[in-house]
């Protein structure tokens, strides 16, 4: 989200953070993800990622989807080396095709689709005025943040209905709560998929769950990679914006420090990937019969403003 690290100290940081320990087997049987198959797209890295391997530690099956066929690959081989049970796929989220396949690889392999987890997108922001320069990746973003989030949910539908129950999970965005400067598209795609996930629940209640995510600015996940104009991220923070570049940078040179990196302050300034993914497990590990539908996850002591 937000204020994200570059790319390279990004993917560093990922590829460093430590693998939760295997769980043991006689505390996988109290969750309830045991035995469930879960498919995630944008599992090559960032929060799509540490939910696969954090699915995969309560016992479930995992198919990591990513456009980098690699990094799936390579996540998969490393929850497999845990004793867990994962295959990794290219698939690019544009493609309908694609995503169908991705679909009957996991019956396939796992023999159903219990979890559609919706995670890939990008954020290309940037003002209407940057429009040459953005057009692109704009286009992009629609194709990827709502598009693909349609090309999932409509991959996953007959297999779960055949099934008789499913979960959809989308992940959408603080910036789908209102329109700010330097995020019109950003915004509009996320809104979108908070809007589209509203109707899928209304549509298959009793038969899919579905819930939606909108994590709030959140460091080390890839997405500043594609901001277009940098000075477009402080549209969502207002009056607030010096205080959040002035902690952006302390934050890139390591020198942010106090209560705004302790988690058990309530000026704590930016969550962690591996919160946001916490969350999500925790909306997926329930009962068949409970569903937490729509999940907000803040750092207390942020600057954002919606």
């Amino acid at each position: 989200m937000v204020g994200s690290l570059p790319l390279e100290r990004e993917t560093a940081a990922m590829n460093d953070a430590p693998v939760p320990n295997p769980t043991p087997q006689s505390e996988r049987a109290a969750s309830h993800l045991d035995g469930r198959v879960v498919v995630v797209t944008g599992g090559g890295g960032g929060f799509g990622r540490l939910i696969a391997e954090m699915s995969a530690e309560r016992g479930a099956a995992v198919v990591v989807a990513d456009i980098d066929g690699v990094a799936a690959e390579q996540v998969a081989e490393g929850i497999e080396a845990r004793a867990g049970r994962a295959v990794g796929v290219t698939v690019d989220v544009c493609d309908p095709g694609q995503v169908e396949a991705l679909v009957a690889r996991a019956v396939e392999r796992f023999g159903a689709v219990d979890v559609m987890i919706n995670n890939a997108g990008v954020m290309p922001l940037a003002f209407f005025a940057d429009h040459a320069a953005a057009a692109a990746a704009w286009d992009r973003c629609i194709d990827i943040n709502l598009k693909g989030v349609l090309h999932g949910i409509c991959a996953s539908y007959d297999q779960m209905v055949a099934q008789g129950r499913g979960h959809v999970v989308n992940i959408s965005s603080i910036y789908a709560n209102a329109g700010t400067a330097g995020s019109g598209v950003y915004s509009a795609t996320k809104a979108a998929v908070a809007v589209m996930s509203d109707s899928l629940r209304k549509e298959t209640q009793g038969r899919i769950k579905v819930t939606v995510v909108r994590p709030t600015g959140v460091l080390g996940t890839g997405l500043g990679s594609g901001v277009i104009n940098p000075e477009a991220v402080t549209g969502i923070t207002g009056a607030k914006a010096p205080a959040y570049m002035e902690r952006v940078m302390a934050a890139l040179t390591g020198e942010l420090g106090g209560a705004a990196v302790d988690v058990d302050s309530p000026e704590f300034w930016a969550i962690e990937p591996e919160t946001v993914a916490a969350e999500v497990i925790h909306a997926i590990d329930q009962p068949w019969g409970v569903v937490i539908s729509d999940v907000t996850v803040r750092a207390t002591g942020e600057d954002y403003v919606v």
